[in-house]
């Protein structure tokens, strides 16, 4: 699938393909009926391609749908992780400079910015305004076009009033 903005592949946006020992996996969670069984499934899935970066764009997803933020956070973190080693970047977040990797290009640090975006997403319903604003602050940083879509989660922000 494309995106109608960019022009670029879903699966560039979003961590790449899924591998196909882990292919059918999210294929069933995605017609199963069962919230929980979808969710075993997907988590079976990351065990089976834990290198896999849409994996955890799938999974913090599904948890954020649900409002689970906690394992929404915990599943995007260890998005960020792969994403980084994959991208060469710092473990720390914060330490991550513009000139450490192209961002705006479809791959592992673009996919660690969208992570990064989600993560600011996930503390702003957490009622976490200080982490949000600061993910928020890292990523228009690193991606000051807004390609991300973090303009959607700087207007929340705004929105959510009790200035932090």
């Amino acid at each position: 699938m494309v995106n109608l903005l960019t022009g670029e592949a879903s699966s560039d946006l979003f961590g790449g393909d899924v591998p196909p020992q882990a292919r059918h996996l999210v294929d069933q969670a995605r017609t199963e009926a069962n919230p929980q069984r979808a969710l075993a499934l997907l988590w079976t899935a990351q065990v089976c391609a834990p290198e896999c970066p849409s994996l955890y764009y799938l999974l913090y997803k599904f948890h954020a749908r649900h409002a689970d933020f906690e394992q929404a956070e915990l599943a995007a973190l260890k998005g960020l992780d792969v994403a980084a080693a994959q991208a060469g970047l710092p473990d720390d977040w914060r330490t991550v400079t513009p000139d450490m990797a192209d961002f705006l290009a479809p791959g592992p640090a673009r996919f660690w910015v969208f992570t990064l975006k989600a993560l600011a997403y996930i503390r702003l319903r957490c009622q976490d305004r200080a982490a949000a604003e600061a993910y928020l602050a890292k990523v228009q940083e690193l991606d000051p076009l807004g390609g991300s879509g973090a303009g959607v989660i700087e207007a929340l922000l705004r929105g959510s009033g009790n200035p932090g």
